[in-house]
């Protein structure tokens, strides 16, 4: 058997430790390993093909990044080709992929990325490709698993953040507006704000009211505490507007969220009267070696990999389903986004401890 593992998308802290458990789990059964560089590029002759073994995953479990490198550019189906013009258009390069892989030997492909490359991969598969898949998110937005790896590893890095603000915050007696990642899914800035003590959390999936924020602020205030820590997910909006969306999103891409933080943060103080700032957290969440509990998860997911590439489970990634590793069919993951539950105790939790959502 000969494999080749891929990985795709934003980078996550745990890639490598997925990348060395595959990797030792494939060669105790006597199996080859190949690493297609930055997604797919490497078999479409656009980056390198390189062979894994033992050696060269030994020390790696705790880094940040991906040796593999990765892009989210990568789609073999709609491949961005750049133009004399300086425009780009999407080429259809599958055939040339599969073409290849062919020639390579590769019997099987191992893909670790979110659920833009899970969609690639159900293709793949619909094509013919034996293909199984790692779900890889910081932002936990992959439907079908308990949660991904990397995910706390970002939340640590903003509850790190969220505490360091509130001494700045409380001696200057400011409104400091956070934003961390989360385009569509708000797990981040829930699960960060909530540990974190934030005043007011803000979420993609619940429009907010700017009022009701600078009401949260007033009230703050009146009990003496003259100072807030607001934490919201970039990709929040205001009841009836719209995302905020950077002005320097490059071609051929799709539009970059962000900013949302600054713009709050001007409200507040327009409104109030406060004296506000905003922080955006960034790829400071992305960066860095993994937590245990992340490292743990992802030499699981690594190892279930390779055992489900053994049992033939094709077109399945795997998945915690606590206490367990299961495999999922890529379509059950890919059929409806994970998204915040609102009932969710968590949320519960957060009301009734005084937290607005701005709602």
């Amino acid at each position: 058997m000969r494999i080749a593992i891929s990985t795709g998308g934003g980078d996550a802290p745990g890639l490598n430790a997925v990348i060395r458990a595959a990797v030792l789990s494939a060669t105790s059964r006597g199996w080859d390993v190949l690493g297609i560089c930055r997604g797919y590029y490497g078999l479409l002759g656009e980056d390198d093909i390189i062979p894994l073994t033992r050696d060269s995953v030994r020390g790696i479990a705790h880094l940040g990044g991906t040796i593999l490198r990765t892009t989210n550019r990568g789609n073999p189906f709609e491949f961005p080709v750049r133009q004399a013009d300086g425009s780009y258009i999407e080429v259809d390069r599958s055939n040339e992929l599969f073409e290849n892989a062919e020639r390579l030997g590769i019997d099987a492909v191992v893909t670790i990325g979110g659920d833009g490359s899970l969609a690639i991969a159900q293709r793949l598969f619909e094509r013919g490709m034996k293909i199984v898949g790692v779900p890889k998110t910081i932002d936990n937005d992959v439907s079908g698993t308990i949660t991904t790896f990397g995910f706390d590893t970002a939340v640590n890095t903003a509850i790190e953040a969220i505490d360091k603000l509130h001494t700045t915050a409380e001696s200057h007696d400011r409104v400091i507006v956070m934003e961390v990642m989360g385009r569509h899914a708000g797990f981040i800035a829930l699960h960060s704000g909530v540990a974190g003590t934030a005043d007011v959390i803000l979420l993609p999936e619940i429009p907010f009211d700017i009022e009701k924020v600078c009401a949260k602020v007033r009230a703050r205030d009146r009990a003496g505490r003259q100072f807030s820590i607001v934490v919201v997910a970039e990709g929040a909006y205001p009841i009836g507007g719209q995302e905020s969306i950077l002005a320097d999103s490059l071609p051929g891409q799709d539009k970059r969220v962000g900013g949302i933080a600054g713009r709050i943060a001007w409200e507040i103080q327009n409104r109030t009267g406060k004296e506000s700032r905003s922080l955006v957290l960034g790829h400071l969440q992305r960066g860095g070696g993994p937590t245990g509990y992340d490292r743990l998860l992802a030499t699981r997911f690594g190892g279930a990999a390779i055992e489900a590439v053994e049992n033939g489970r094709w077109g399945h990634m795997v998945a915690l389903q606590s206490p367990h590793i299961v495999t999922v069919p890529f379509l059950d993951a890919l059929r409806e986004p994970k998204r915040v539950e609102l009932t969710h105790d968590i949320m519960r939790t957060a009301r009734a401890a005084g937290i607005s959502f701005g709602d």
